[in-house]
């Protein structure tokens, strides 16, 4: 999978301080995932042997391929989290100090993982930076829908913000 801008990626990821931090930073910057979805990821969705992590979208799943740094900031989550919660039953893949040990297992808040970033960054701009960045690169509605999971009238936006000059003439 075509990533995020390696320099910056890097740059992002060393500024993000805790497991938590990485992961949704690469969440966000590399598969390009609104902050609802990533809040309500769970454990069982994530399976490492094959690489994948499985989004629910209401009824519908779309199954992310992990390429390797988001494979190793996972497991490394995985084993931080089963290290600081071993007695955690919360069934969501991120977790906090808070809802890690709450008796009805609430998603992590947008404000934990907000706080998880470098400063100055939003999971929204980090995630628009992605699909842009895609959108820039292959210009082909149909590949950022398979990829990220987006309609067909949101994956026609990038590709008109990435490249005017192609979609000035089409049909409105």
């Amino acid at each position: 999978m075509p990533t995020f801008p390696s320099d910056l990626l890097v740059g992002l990821l060393d500024q993000a301080t805790t497991p938590l931090g990485r992961l949704v930073v690469a969440f966000a910057a590399v598969h390009a995932l609104p902050g609802k979805e990533i809040r309500t990821l769970h454990t069982t969705g994530l399976d490492l042997s094959r690489g994948t992590l499985e989004v629910r979208r209401g009824l519908l799943r779309h199954t992310l391929y992990l390429e390797e740094l988001t494979h190793q900031l996972a497991a490394d989550w995985t084993t931080y989290r089963h290290q600081r919660w071993p007695a955690s039953s919360n069934p969501h893949l991120l977790v906090s100090q808070k809802s890690a040990v709450d008796p009805d297992h609430p998603a992590v808040s947008i404000g934990t993982l907000s706080g998880a970033l470098p400063r100055g960054l939003t999971l929204s701009g980090l995630r628009q930076d992605r699909i842009l960045n895609e959108a820039s690169e292959s210009a082909d509605p149909l590949r950022l829908m398979r990829l990220f999971g987006i309609t067909e009238q949101t994956a026609m936006r990038y590709v008109t913000a990435a490249h005017p000059e192609r979609t000035a003439k089409l049909p409105r």
